[in-house]
């Protein structure tokens, strides 16, 4: 008899799990407590980013995610786009990150360009006060929408995976869960249940310092004649937010001037990307705050700063917004990148992969599953 998992989410982090265990020959279900995927994980870029991970343990994790991401978009037939990105500089503070940058990690091939081949990536990029850019070629781009609505779809018919929708799991007793007069049981269990950190095993996380991120995104009509941007667009804000960039010295330096000239940008965590789906639609964002409960709300003033500031770096040929939301994710306080504990004997727990899920998710599972 094949050893048997549980597995509960069907966000990233889940149906990962649920992939490293599958392939593996588990016998495995996987519980959902809403009808389909509704958290952070279908709201966000859909970009697999190995660009803003240090070197080391992340940067090959990243790597070993983009891998599987790339195997399984095309066994399962799922769109992707591994256009790579672009970070793009107008001030002498964000060239000289870019400079330093592309030394640090010159074993990445990273590409430290001028205006001119700045514009041969895309012609979207504003020409006016452009000192150049950093390209990178490792990100991949998926719509998250389809992607995560796709793989249990493929994991089920390829491996047999069970998918049981509209069942909250309430309470572990290893080796049998809970719903409700509803019991289950397996060799193993796995809780990867996201931002829904108070049900199971609350005191766990409480004790972690584990706290939440809402962020606000739009989607943008398409281009006009379906154009393609290129690759995923950052402007500078971008070059304060990932750990990768603390690696250049004078990041120090632009964040003091962005702090001093742009501060409500800083009070709202605001950095501005753009990314691009199949059908040329185009994801913008985002903001950050972080604390327990979250006002439901949007602010139409952060989504007008993120609008304002990306018309800073990107012609908009069409800026007409037709979609806006916010994403609630798990962060963890304590500056680590994953929350990986056993609460109890057969039961392992995989949360906090913060804003990174899309990025870390894949290799994180397959190297906890792997490694056991």
């Amino acid at each position: 008899m094949p050893e048997s998992a549980i597995v509960i989410g069907t966000g990233i982090a889940g149906l990962a799990t649920a992939r490293a265990l599958a392939v593996r020959g588990y016998d495995v279900t996987v519980f959902e407590r809403t009808g389909k995927a509704i958290g952070a994980s279908v709201r966000n870029f859909g970009m697999i980013w190995p660009v803003g991970q240090p070197d080391g343990e992340m940067f090959e994790r990243a790597i070993l995610s983009r891998g599987i991401w790339e195997q399984v978009c095309k066994d399962a037939n799922i769109w992707y786009d591994p256009v790579g990105s672009m970070h793009v500089a107008y001030t002498n503070e964000e060239w000289q990150v870019l400079e330093e940058l592309s030394e640090i990690y010159a074993h990445r091939n990273y590409a430290l360009l001028q205006p001119d081949a700045v514009r041969a990536k895309s012609s979207f990029i504003v020409q006016e006060g452009l000192r150049g850019g950093l390209y990178s070629p490792d990100e991949m781009i998926v719509d998250p929408r389809k992607a995560i609505a796709a793989l249990p779809r493929w994991l089920n018919e390829k491996y047999g995976v069970q998918f049981i929708w509209n069942k909250a799991i309430t309470d572990i007793a290893y080796p049998a869960v809970y719903a409700g007069k509803d019991t289950w049981e397996a060799d193993e269990i796995y809780v990867c249940s996201g931002a829904d950190f108070e049900t199971l095993y609350p005191e766990l996380f409480i004790a972690t310092d584990i706290s939440k991120c809402k962020l606000q995104m739009m989607r943008l009509a398409a281009p006009p004649g379906q154009s393609r941007i290129g690759p995923a667009l950052c402007g500078g804000l971008s070059l304060l937010h990932y750990q990768s960039f603390k690696a250049a010295v004078s990041q120090s330096l632009l964040r003091k001037k962005i702090e001093a000239e742009m501060p409500l940008y800083v009070q709202w965590g605001i950095h501005v990307m753009v990314s691009q789906n199949e059908s040329g639609e185009l994801t913008v964002g985002d903001s950050h705050e972080y604390g327990l409960t979250h006002d439901p709300f949007d602010r139409q003033c952060i989504n007008q700063m993120i609008l304002d500031y990306l018309q800073q770096f990107m012609n908009l040929e069409n800026d007409q917004v037709i979609e806006t939301w916010n994403g609630i994710y798990p962060k963890l306080m304590n500056g680590k990148n994953d929350m990986v504990i056993q609460p109890e004997q057969g039961v392992m727990i995989i949360n906090g992969l913060g804003g990174a899920g899309m990025t870390l998710g894949f290799g994180l599972a397959e190297q906890i599953i792997a490694g056991r």
